[in-house]
């Protein structure tokens, strides 16, 4: 398992001798008045200056900082220590599919390191299996660490889920959904993303009720039954998140704007009254509430990692193509045309930490199964970074934008609709850790009218009519804002940070995608082999 590097001292380190605590040297902003209501999203006015003035919106999404990129591609990115390191935070639980426990605990204020009360929840559930051993050896150094088994019932699942819980002394909660497994290299050099709750006070008496008629789709009344079902599926044998959830259930979500678009192991309904729907389904039931564009649109589905869908396109196109083409008014719309962002063995060469990027994007083109799904893919792939040699021309009718990610390797997973690909317009976007996989994603329904879903993911679905009704959302590169000028006088714009640059560069005649279990040996750009 990855170790973080030992911490440097630095120019604004306390000298010796100094009895003052780090986190005093923090700037902190006062705990907010007990069990105060935060002002619905829906009721938030933004502060306008006159009246044809733009009403601008930041990015939902936030990059995550790449350690070897020059400042001016990192502008308003995050790190792991700019979520964790808040002498505030009381509780964390972190849910993840990787976990380097000393890693994660350095992320935390050193004064409070000790005292946070850290709950790790994983999927490595057989008693003998290494990386569970191995996760209850490095927890063993940390008495304030608790480690939780996820239940796990189908085989070929796995505990993908992204997420951080905080609870916070200043009586606030916060949720973090993201695309980074819990070690260094995932936080390092390569490209991904996280979603920030707004800090969630506590709930009033008056609030305790939520009818039905509150939790649209996009509401934070939706969002919190959503969340806490999904908790609550954690708990089928044992009670694993009880105490999370009942934490949970004292706090106002009502200023997050968002749909949570999650995965839980089991074999789902779609007949029952659950207001929660799982995988695709989930998918399918939001973007019935989503206007989508007029124009020919398209989706990108941008990955790391591909699973074997079938030796033909039936899943891919009747069931989760399917269900990401809804939308309000489609029935009169062309469908949208379908792209694959995936990188080639080339970018990974080129990448930041060259092969040693590669282990985490996983596809294989070798069976014979393979070798066809390969074929009904390929006319959809495009790549990771539009500067291949080897590629197909650009769109001459499209803007180039450059989003700085070009050398940072994908663990990123975006889902994106543009509703018209050269404005760079954007109907919803979605960012979460569900990859190209039925485990993920869930089967095609059943005789019995069910699901199969065999994994935990977790993500959440924006659109520009959650901010306002007249918004557009518009895609921004290297910035999570949209400036005055860009954005018509009198309108409202959602800014959405691109992780890739624009226009997507389509696969040339002879390449593939990366395949992590080939050899590789043309050197990357370090001299390098990659010997699967």
């Amino acid at each position: 398992m990855d170790r973080p590097n030992k911490r440097l001292a630095s120019a604004d380190d306390e000298p010796a001798g100094s009895y003052t605590p780090l986190s005093l040297s923090h700037p902190v902003s006062p705990p907010l008045k007990k069990r105060r209501l935060a002002v619905p999203a829906e009721d938030k006015k933004p502060h306008v200056q006159s009246s044809i003035r733009p009403r601008v919106f930041k990015s939902p999404f936030r990059l995550t900082k790449v350690r070897n990129l020059p400042p001016e591609m990192n502008k308003d990115t995050v790190t792991l220590k700019d979520i964790l390191g808040d002498p505030l935070i009381a509780e964390c639980w972190e849910f993840n599919y990787l976990h380097d426990i000393d890693f994660l605990m350095a992320a935390f204020d050193p004064d409070v390191r000790h005292l946070v009360k850290v709950h790790v929840v994983h999927g490595f559930w057989k008693r003998e299996d290494p990386n569970k051993l191995a996760l209850q050896e490095v927890a063993s150094r940390h008495p304030n660490v608790t480690l939780h088994d996820a239940f796990m019932p189908e085989m070929f699942g796995t505990h993908h889920s992204k997420l951080m819980i905080l609870l916070r002394h200043d009586e606030t909660a916060q949720i973090v959904i993201h695309t980074a497994n819990m070690i260094v290299r995932d936080w390092t050099n390569m490209t991904q993303a996280a979603w920030l709750s707004p800090r969630l006070p506590l709930m009033k008496p008056s609030q305790q009720s939520i009818s039905q008629e509150e939790a649209t789709i996009g509401s934070g009344a939706k969002f919190r039954i959503d969340f806490l079902n999904y908790l609550r599926a954690y708990d089928t044998r044992r009670a694993t998140c009880k105490h999370i959830i009942n934490e949970l259930t004292k706090y106002d979500f009502s200023a997050i704007r968002g749909s949570l678009i999650a995965s839980v192991p089991g074999r789902h309904k779609l007949s029952d009254y659950s207001p929660t729907r799982w995988g695709w389904a989930a998918m399918e039931q939001a973007l019935k509430a989503i206007p989508v564009s007029q124009a020919k649109s398209e989706i990108a589905i941008q990955i790391s990692s591909i699973a074997t869908l079938g030796p033909t396109d039936s899943w891919l196109k009747n069931t989760f193509f399917r269900a990401l083409s809804g939308g309000q008014g489609t029935a009169t719309r062309p469908p949208p045309d379908f792209k694959v962002v995936f990188p080639t063995a080339d970018e990974i060469r080129k990448s930041l930490d060259g092969y040693g990027s590669g282990g985490s994007i996983h596809t294989k083109i070798s069976s014979a199964q393979q070798v066809k799904q390969l074929a009904y893919l390929k006319p959809m792939f495009c790549h990771w970074a539009n500067d291949s040699a080897n590629g197909a021309d650009l769109d001459a009718n499209a803007t180039a934008q450059e989003a700085g990610r070009k050398r940072a390797a994908p663990h990123i997973k975006t889902y994106i609709r543009y509703g018209n690909k050269f404005d760079q317009s954007i109907d919803w976007a979605l960012v979460t850790s569900a990859n190209l996989s039925k485990q993920a994603w869930g089967e095609a329904v059943s005789s019995r009218g069910e699901v199969r879903v065999a994994s935990y993911e977790i993500g959440v679905l924006v659109w520009p009519g959650l901010y306002a009704e007249d918004a557009t959302m518009k895609a921004t590169f290297l910035t999570d804002s949209l400036a005055d000028g860009e954005v018509e006088e009198g309108k409202a714009a959602v800014a959405l940070r691109m992780p890739y640059s624009l226009p997507l560069q389509a696969y040339g005649d002879g390449e593939v995608p990366w395949v992590a279990t080939a050899n590789h040996l043309e050197p990357d750009w370090m001299g390098q082999v990659w010997e699967a």
